[in-house]
């Protein structure tokens, strides 16, 4: 009896073991776009992501591969959304349509599935923005077509970005920054003016999309 009391108060008083802390999530609001519709077959993201953590994706094109970390910190659901639209294979084999290289703007836009600005994933999510962000070489951000319009278009920052902030910033690119710079240097397409803001003269192509995290 006392040798089953003694055990009893050793388990009774045994330290427990702290559980590892939580990842802290957040709520995201993916909404349909009926007047939109998928251009591929994708559901919206879980409503609850985490708020913490990086994801790296590796972005596989035919002139070569682009690899960034992307900040849940910074943006969950923008950071959530590109995630699970790379493993839906929304991405594989689409195009980029746009390219730009002025004074103002020099970004490689692409998500896009028929073409610039057209062709989305049937839903569209919030901003993610604090208007303090900046756009140096390297930046991943989502394009948009105004507030709250965020959904599979993305820019790469070639050069600069001198433009006001209001795109969602999700990371930023830590190695391929060289393949950027063979896109921009095979051309691009001008517009009547001359300004060099249009398609890359050679198509560029999204062979794949890998996120892991």
């Amino acid at each position: 009896m006392r040798l089953l009391l003694a055990v009893l108060m050793m388990v009774v008083l045994a330290p427990v073991a702290s559980a590892a802390p939580a990842t802290p999530t957040v709520r995201c609001e993916f909404i349909p776009t009926p007047e939109n519709p998928a251009a591929r077959p994708v559901r919206p993201p879980s409503s609850t992501v985490p708020a913490k953590g990086t994801v790296k994706v590796t972005i596989v094109t035919n002139y070569g591969v682009v690899v960034a970390d992307l900040d849940r910190a910074n943006a969950p659901c923008g950071v959530e959304n590109f995630a699970h639209l790379a493993r839906s294979w929304f991405y594989t084999m689409s195009q980029c349509w746009r390219l730009t290289d002025t004074t103002r703007l020099g970004v490689l836009q692409c998500g896009d599935i028929y073409r610039a600005e057209e062709g989305g994933p049937g839903y569209r999510f919030a901003d993610e923005v604090t208007g303090k962000e900046t756009y140096p070489r390297g930046t991943i951000a989502y394009g948009n077509q105004g507030p709250g319009t965020n959904g599979s278009e993305f820019f790469i920052v070639h050069s600069f970005a001198n433009i006001k902030p209001v795109y969602t910033v999700m990371g930023h690119v830590t190695f391929g920054m060289d393949t950027l710079d063979r896109i921009v240097k095979a051309g691009i397409v001008p517009k009547p003016d001359g300004t060099l803001d249009g398609a890359p003269k050679k198509p560029v192509r999204i062979l794949h999309v890998l996120a892991q995290g």
